[in-house]
């Protein structure tokens, strides 16, 4: 070979490894229903055996300080995917408006970069049927109304139900109960299928299209089922994969089977269903993991995991230390477990106690993709990556939150927090009283007045997007 040959060969192998395509990593958002901060091992609880979580979990990166962007279901899911907050949709509370076609997800956004996307488990962000009525929705004018199925924000599959399933034989509840058991709260597995009658909630996977098989026993098994075959089919086609895989667990009615029940001998029924529902499901997190593995892209594969809201009152849900639970803007409402692992690129075995919460995943995710978000909209969230990375501890932008009948406003170090209509406002200092029980706002005035101006002049934006400005 020449020294005009060599040279020339050179530059093509330089010029070939720049075109040569990022390897763009997989992307799972995991959520859970109405678990509370404490209610995983990974968060000190030593009853809740989460062994999968806790293993996951303890070679990713804990979040100490990780908020759902409301204290209810569908606004936190609607901020998930969006990067903002759930009012500028128009998504206040749970059962209540639904995806707009003009909002820009993360699925869309993926898509675009040849992403194969799936929906698996509780949607809740519009009606997934215009003809069966379905859910808490009401009657036909209601669900035809809020129509808004994953499909139209980015999904090319789903597996998915309205609103909430009883989390084990999703399809169906017992025509009897027996001592302990409700409507309400939850029941032993039935055994005999003559024995039920239909929940009426059901699994969509296409426009008008339900699922009728394999929908018996525990609802995780059955999510999960859905799962792994679309993460097979996508490193069939070589693509990258992006899912949102939100699990019922451990939403009311909790079912649970003598298997998982049995777990836990000693504790009274609620408890066994309860923690018995939280094992299944952390059973079923094992056998994904597996199946990255298997396919041996786990490494490759960033996993995000939260709940969407703290503990449903009344139940053995818990939210440790902190005031408060579901449908409350103190800590223990919006306060959840969450972690993240990426084992590739992020060193393991830390937590941090950078505030985070669910708007941010799309900021992050852009960041990570070294993508630019396309339009000018305001978002609510920024990216954490730095803070995930280790080289930021501080964050910079508060996080804002509204939720009937409270809203809040919340810095690093302070949370300022009143009433929707702006009044009757409550100051803590989180960092020395996480638990929110000393009211500072007559001992810091000034940076209660800086807490509330700021908060005033972001629901204005939050009023501006809801009227529709930002379209």
């Amino acid at each position: 070979m020449n020294k005009l040959t060599s040279l020339l060969f050179c530059f093509m192998v330089l010029f070939s490894s720049c075109q040569s395509p990022r390897k763009n990593p997989n992307i799972i958002l995991i959520m859970t229903d109405d678990q509370g901060w404490y209610d995983a091992g990974f968060n000190g609880n030593t009853l809740i055996k989460t062994p999968n979580l806790d293993l996951l979990a303890s070679n990713g990166v804990v979040f100490n300080r990780f908020y759902s962007a409301s204290a209810v279901c569908s606004p936190t899911r609607a901020s998930l995917i969006t990067g903002r907050n759930p009012l500028r949709m128009d998504i206040p509370y749970a059962n209540t408006g639904h995806m707009k076609p003009e909002e820009i997800t993360i699925s869309e956004l993926l898509e675009e970069e040849g992403y194969a996307t799936g929906h698996f488990g509780k949607w809740h962000l519009g009606t997934l049927s215009k003809d069966v009525p379905d859910a808490n929705r009401g009657g036909k004018a209601t669900f035809l109304k809020d129509y808004s199925i994953p499909s139209e924000h980015g999904y090319t599959t789903f597996f998915s139900t309205e609103s909430k399933v009883p989390t084990y034989d999703p399809m169906v509840y017992p025509k009897e109960f027996i001592e302990g058991e409700s409507m309400r709260f939850g029941w032993r597995a039935v055994e005999q299928n003559d024995s039920t009658s239909d929940y009426g909630t059901f699994y969509w996977k296409g426009e008008n299209q339900r699922e009728t098989i394999n929908l018996t026993g525990d609802d995780s098994r059955v999510i999960i089922d859905r799962v792994i075959p679309f993460i097979n089919g996508a490193q069939e086609k070589n693509q990258p994969f992006f899912s949102t895989i939100w699990f019922h667990t451990p939403h009311l009615p909790v079912v649970t089977d003598s298997s998982f029940r049995n777990d836990y001998p000693d504790m009274k029924l609620p408890e066994q269903l309860y923690y018995g529902s939280i094992t299944a499901m952390d059973q079923q997190i094992g056998r994904l993991w597996e199946a990255l593995e298997k396919a041996g892209i786990a490494e490759e594969t960033i996993i995000f995991f939260c709940s969407d809201n703290g503990p449903e009152e009344r139940t053995p849900g818990s939210a440790g230390p902190f005031r408060g639970q579901k449908r409350s803007l103190y800590e223990g409402g919006v306060r959840v477990p969450a972690f993240m692992i990426w084992r590739n690129n992020i060193k393991g075995g830390r937590k941090i106690d950078f505030p985070a919460f669910t708007s941010d995943y799309l900021a992050t995710i852009l960041d990570v993709l070294e993508l630019d978000y396309p339009d000018t909209r305001p978002l609510d969230g920024v990216s954490i990556l730095k803070a995930i990375q280790g080289e930021e501890t501080i964050r910079q932008k508060p996080m804002g939150f509204i939720c009937k009948p409270h809203t809040s406003w919340v810095t690093h170090q302070y949370k300022l927090i009143g009433n929707e209509d702006l009044q009757s406002f409550e100051l803590y200092d989180l960092l020395k009283d996480p638990s929110e029980k000393n009211n500072v706002i007559d001992v810091f005035p000034e940076v209660a007045h800086t807490l509330e101006a700021e908060l005033v002049e972001w629901h204005r934006s939050v009023q501006n997007s809801k009227s529709g400005l930002d379209y």
